[in-house]
């Protein structure tokens, strides 16, 4: 009891303390309403038709049926002309809306039926509209233009969209007419054709008007879960609200009122806050929270006074029964005075449908609230005027309360023979009532049969359909089966082809790897063998430089080394490169050579001759590829010779693409060299040519023979050396 009575505090005061305040803070977004008014049966648009809303803006229909209005989420939209029946509609959004409306003149209802039977191939839409201008009116008609837009027509088959469209109107014929376990049948119906979120919300209610309460609170809660808008998210707690309201749980019921009217507040959906905060009030008051309660009907008043003028009647009406309930009759008779003016005040034109704001209750509830404060003579005259507006009406209901309570008041103010009087009046509407009541359920049984008669050709007809549909998927399933096959044996072959395609990619991926990955070692190769040779062309040409200074010729160790240096440079800084240009090459050579000419001037003398054809940039070499030839020319062949020996290095095109580098001695030979060598020289391995080898052996690997080396003695007598390099450009 302590944590009810803390939930109910704690509401209020965040609720009921605020919410007023809160919402007179918010003011509605406003919106322009776009849409246009057509003719249900014809789709002709109409002009000059009346639009406004309820307790807001005015205007009519162009020429071409179009209008745009001033409008907030939540509004309800009024439709009216002599031609049809007026209109009502809620705006749940900004999003342009078409109004169908039908014929309701009498000498224009023959014409528009007998169109319809006219026409074979009458659409869907137009008995679907039909029905729903019915709904409210004549519910066997409603349900019989449904049977019409359900039956099979030539050249037509009804869609899964209109078959859910037609039990979902269905369905709000069957609640309409209280009758909710049809209602329910019909809301299943209309979601195993198509999901739809309004529909899942009609089922949860017609649950709960079903007394199904539970299914109801289930189906409530599984929408949660779903992508709602912010007026669906409303609608959902607010019917959580109504379910457990209807079940006694105050708690719960007052939690998803307040739930609904926050997101309302949030979303500025102005109705729904008037009407969840006069439901707020009314859980309060069923659970005996009366101060809460009557906190949130001031706000609920308060609200509704802002919208029209039958919200505001009606928003008194309940809180004058509160008031009754509360005994602040004081209170009570006030708000029903008021509530009498205002249906006074109404335009005739104007229909409640609320039986409890007609006048003769009103006027029977302000006397019944004068008798709970035994102030019987001021009620005498409210008991009066509800007995004759009641009578003028065809109330018998109200006329028979009404008599009878004033036939209690004479008797108590001790006036017996007005008593007596109108407790006959009180026999004879009682005897009439009766005759009505037995009357109306005779209808109702023959309404009752009826409906169930036109429900069942409904589901009849349905039957036919599933059937019809079934022989068709039937008749169409060998030719499905056959193109499946098809599709299969298709996929299957384009299948293998992928694969054997797949198969392919990865065996060229595979190879240009690999050849990548030659090429990667190749590089690297050709870089640790070109790291090899500087060191070893750098060891000679110290040993060199030793050599002067070891013979005291300290000017040509200082010339040698002046020469050396700018050989270095030169070799330094090509080092890094895969290819120097053969201009570049040349230089180099010619340095070399003549710093060996300086070293060994007794021994032989050289000649370097470049073809005056060759165009030196356009043919490229690695660098110091020549160098080696040169050095084992003069070291291993000149060197060792008596007299006086030649050194020629010959550059020649053989044609655009090709060149041919000859490096010619007369030198000892190669034979007689390997006698010169000391044990010492036999036993270590010539670098500088092995690494030349080996350089030329990886380029032509990676550049398709590039370069082409001969070696060949020059006289017969083995003397005399001659290397051969043929060069490409590409």
């Amino acid at each position: 009891m302590k944590n009810l009575l803390f939930l109910f505090l704690a509401v209020a005061f965040f609720g009921s303390t605020e919410s007023f305040a809160q919402v007179k803070r918010q003011v509605a977004k406003s919106f322009m309403l776009r849409g246009e008014v057509v003719d249900g049966e014809t789709n002709m648009p109409l002009s000059k038709v009346n639009v406004e809303i309820l307790g807001g803006q005015y205007t009519t229909t162009n020429l071409s049926g179009s209008f745009a209005i001033s409008a907030k989420i939540g509004d309800e939209l009024v439709i009216k002309s002599d031609d049809f029946l007026t209109v009502y509609y809620t705006i749940k959004s900004d999003e342009f809306i078409t109004v169908r409306v039908e014929n309701a003149k009498p000498e224009a209802a023959p014409e528009l039926a007998k169109t319809i039977q006219n026409k074979e191939q009458a659409s869907f839409n137009v008995y679907l509209d039909s029905a729903k201008f019915f709904l409210k009116k004549d519910a066997q008609k409603s349900i019989e233009f449904i049977t019409k837009a359900l039956e099979p027509r030539r050249g037509k088959t009804i869609s899964t969209k209109e078959n859910s469209l037609a039990f979902e109107t269905l369905g709000d014929i069957n609640l309409f007419w209280n009758q909710p376990d049809l209602a329910v049948d019909n809301y299943k119906q209309s979601l195993q054709s198509i999901k739809n979120t309004d529909v899942s919300i009609k089922l949860a209610k017609a649950f709960a008007q079903n007394k199904n309460y539970q299914e109801s609170i289930s189906a409530f809660q599984k929408l949660l879960n779903a992508n709602l808008s912010a007026y669906q998210k409303v609608e959902v707690y607010e019917g959580l609200g109504d379910t457990y309201k209807a079940i006694d749980d105050g708690v719960k019921s007052v939690f998803n009122y307040q739930k609904a009217l926050d997101t309302a507040k949030d979303n500025k959906i102005i109705p729904k806050i008037t009407n969840l905060n006069s439901k707020i009030g009314e859980a309060y008051a069923q659970s005996g929270a009366l101060n809460e309660a009557e906190s949130y009907f001031d706000n609920s008043l308060k609200l509704a006074k802002k919208e029209n003028k039958q919200r505001a009647v009606s928003e008194k009406n309940k809180v004058a029964d509160f008031y009754n309930q509360n005994r602040e009759y004081e209170k009570e008779i006030q708000l029903r005075e008021e509530t009498l003016e205002e249906l006074n005040s109404m335009d005739k034109g104007v229909t409640v449908d609320d039986e409890a704001l007609s006048s003769q209750r009103q006027n029977y509830k302000i006397a019944n609230a004068f008798v709970a404060q035994e102030k019987y003579k001021q009620a005498i005259p409210y008991l009066e005027k509800s007995i004759a507006e009641a009578d003028k009406k065809e109330d018998l209901i109200v006329q028979k309360d009404a008599v009878r309570k004033l036939s209690e008041i004479y008797r108590d103010i001790g006036e017996f023979d007005k008593a007596t009087e109108s407790y006959q009046r009180y026999v004879e509407v009682v005897d009439e009532l009766y005759i009505k009541k037995e009357q109306e359920i005779s209808q109702a049984a023959r309404f009752s049969k009826e409906v169930t008669q036109k429900q069942n050709r409904i589901a009849s007809l349905e039957n036919d359909r599933k059937l019809n549909e079934s022989r068709y998927k039937l008749a169409f399933e060998n030719q499905e089966l056959i193109q499946k096959n098809d599709r299969i044996q298709k996929w299957i072959i384009g299948s293998l082809i992928l694969i054997v395609l797949l198969l392919f990619f990865a065996a060229y991926t595979q190879y240009k790897n690999i050849k990548q990955q030659k090429f990667a070692n190749n590089v690297l190769a050709l870089k640790s063998l070109r790291s090899q040779m500087n060191p070893h062309f750098i060891f000679n040409a110290l040993n060199s430089v030793n050599s002067f200074i070891a013979v005291n010729d300290e000017r040509a160790a200082n010339k040698y080394l002046t020469d050396f240096s700018l050989l270095m440079r030169s070799v330094l800084e090509n080092s890094e490169e895969d290819f120097i240009p053969l201009e570049n090459e040349i230089e180099l050579l010619e340095l070399y050579v003549k710093l060996e000419h300086f070293r060994f001037k007794d021994k032989f003398n050289y000649k370097i001759t470049v073809d005056e054809k060759i165009n030196l940039n356009e043919f490229v070499i690695p660098p110091m590829l020549l160098q080696p030839y040169v050095e084992n020319a003069v070291w291993h062949g000149l060197r060792y010779k008596d007299e006086m020996g030649l050194l020629e290095i010959n550059f020649q095109q053989i044609n655009s693409e090709t060149i041919k580098i000859s490096i010619i001695d007369d030198g000892i030979g190669r034979s007689k060299s390997k006698e010169f060598k000391t044990e010492n020289q036999k036993k270590q391995k010539s670098k500088g040519m092995g690494n030349t080898q080996k350089r030329i052996a990886i380029l032509n690997d990676m550049y398709r023979d590039k370069v082409d080396v001969k070696v060949e003695n020059v006289f017969d007598n083995s003397e005399g050396t001659k290397v051969e390099l043929i060069l490409k450009k590409d």
